[in-house]
């Protein structure tokens, strides 16, 4: 028996429609000017009118199909109409990651067949100098004052962003796609080997923007107003700009000014509820508001982290502000949420610490499971950990136009994520399966020792990594970064870890090094390929202390 419902596409031509309609007038996208001061505002239905302007300009230029548009910007009102025009038209999105190299920059571009790139202006003299290696691109529209005549364009065809939107009709006939159809398509951080590609459908970024949305989650609604500062190009920005546009919530775009003091004073004056980041992002933040106790960021419901590992003692620095933050976890070809770490219901104070300093809760529509190295699927008990298994209907089946069949089995995907979940669905995970510190035939977690030393008052990031060790095969190798005007030695980090029920003696480091930063990717995760990698060429001033026994006497 059939149901009785229409068939009504899941697309992304709804989310322009609904925003500038419904929201047109309440939805408001204020984006920070050259002088990191200044806004300037457009509501929502002017974005969609901007929105289709856009979409007439790239039918234009031959965009015609589902040909892939690239961008290569800052968070700003002009790559939100981007978000909306291009999928909604019928063609791909594909952001660009402004942080990586410009070989890999170069090579995902190409991988993914760009034939027109939307490049900030400001952006625009480091990215001329890729243009004569992407053979493929055949149109550049850039976006902002720039003079377009001084630049050898080779071979290709420059336009002014304002010039080619302007007389273009601000109603666009969106066609009706097939949910299933690609809407944009997005490329891991490539920390080993090229980076892959991930191709979302209109129905999965549609679902996504809905469970995301939810009260577990995100609880993203029309009275909220949310700061990106997640790039646009990082996952579609964890996807939350097309579900603000969707859902009415208003917008703050950072632009360029990602510093402390720009997005505290942009919060204070927009009197943001929303904002999400990688945790290096609060971490100066937070030292911003600690010396500034006039800063009034009493409109703020929630700071979403994600990207890596929070620390507790970011969450409590935060928490003496009155802002919490809300831990969430997920991947790029997650698209990217998997689950978000809200307690239950009635847990408060020190109860709530177990589930807030998890990587959160499945989120409706993610399914998960644990599998044990011997290939066992675990029960969700809090206790047995394996490998973290996800399927769902904004998770990738595939990478494009890569085989990797190890990382897709059984309709599962495999996360490369070692954890285990409780009975309610509460996930924790320890450790990447890569980043596991295998020692003496035990398993020590990286993520834990790192996030206990940042719970040191002296510490402002921590990062630990495996090292080959002679008589245990690999040891904890911490890199160690202090807050300025501050200092503290290995043996003080190393007994303040050893006053940590989490950490078993034989887990403390030996070895040792402070240094002024810790190397990250290009979305501001720790880059521990690099730290073992510069460890391995000596590039570590090293103290290695007396080693802790194997096991506790």
């Amino acid at each position: 028996m059939l149901s009785t419902m229409q068939d009504f596409p899941l697309t992304l031509s709804w989310v322009v429609k609904h925003g500038m309609t419904v929201h047109g007038r309440t939805g408001q996208v204020a984006t920070l000017t050259g002088d990191g001061v200044t806004v300037r505002r457009a509501s929502f239905a002017e974005v969609g009118r901007r929105a289709a302007q856009l979409a007439h300009a790239l039918r234009g230029l031959g965009i015609d199909g589902d040909q892939r548009v690239g961008t290569f910007m800052w968070n700003n009102q002009e790559h939100l109409e981007a978000y909306l025009a291009v999928p909604a038209m019928g063609a791909v999105l594909h952001p660009l990651n402004i942080r990586l190299p410009g070989q890999q920059i170069c090579f995902t571009a190409n991988h993914a067949g760009d034939e027109v790139l939307l490049v900030d202006a400001t952006l625009f003299q480091p990215f001329s100098a890729m243009l004569p290696y992407l053979p493929k691109v055949r149109h550049i529209i850039v976006v902002g004052d720039f003079d377009l005549s001084s630049v050898d364009a080779q071979g290709k065809e420059l336009h002014s962003y304002a010039d080619l939107l302007e007389g273009q009709p601000e109603t666009f006939d969106w066609p009706e796609l097939d949910e299933n159809s690609a809407a944009a398509m997005c490329y891991t951080s490539g920390t080993t080997g090229d980076p892959k590609g991930v191709v979302y459908s209109h129905r999965s970024v549609l679902l996504h923007c809905l469970g995301i949305s939810l009260g577990d989650a995100i609880a993203m609604g029309s009275s909220d107003t949310f700061l990106p500062v997640v790039p646009m190009f990082h996952v579609l920005a964890w996807g939350l700009p097309h579900a603000a546009f969707f859902l009415g919530a208003s917008m703050v775009m950072p632009d360029r000014f990602l510093q402390p003091e720009p997005l505290v004073k942009l919060v204070q004056a927009e009197r943001v509820t929303l904002a999400g980041a990688v945790p290096s992002v609060w971490g100066g933040v937070l030292q911003y508001l600690d010396a500034h106790e006039e800063a009034d960021w009493s409109s703020m419901r929630d700071v979403i982290v994600g990207g890596s590992a929070c620390p507790r003692s970011l969450m409590e620095g935060f928490d003496r502000h009155d802002v919490r933050i809300l831990h969430a976890w997920g991947m790029t070809e997650m698209s990217p949420i998997g689950t978000v770490a809200r307690p239950p219901e009635g847990v408060t104070g020190d109860d709530a610490w177990r589930y807030r300093l998890s990587q959160g809760r499945l989120v409706s529509f993610v399914d998960g499971r644990i599998v044990t190295p011997e290939g066992e699927v675990a029960p969700w008990d809090g206790e047995t950990v394996g490998e973290l298994e996800v399927r769902g209907p904004w998770v990738t089946s595939s990478y494009f136009g890569v085989e990797d069949p190890d990382r897709f089995h059984d309709g599962w995907f495999r996360t490369g994520d070692v954890g285990h979940l409780d009975p309610d669905g509460f996930l924790t995970l320890t450790d990447r399966a890569k980043d596991v510190i295998k020692s003496g035939g035990e398993w020590i977690s990286s993520v834990d020792l790192e996030n206990q030393l940042m719970g040191h008052p002296a510490v402002a990031e921590a990062s630990v990594v495996g090292v080959p060790d002679d008589k245990w095969g690999e040891r904890p190798f911490a890199t160690v970064v202090v807050h300025e005007g501050q200092s503290a030695t290995p043996e003080e980090l190393r007994e303040f870890l050893s006053q940590s029920s989490k950490i078993a003696r034989w887990q403390l480091p030996e070895r040792w090094s402070f240094i002024e930063a810790v190397p990250k990717t290009s979305v501001g995760k720790f880059d521990k390929k690099v730290i073992r990698q510069q460890y391995a060429e000596g590039v570590y001033d090293v103290k290695t202390l007396d080693s802790p026994p194997k096991t506790e006497s």
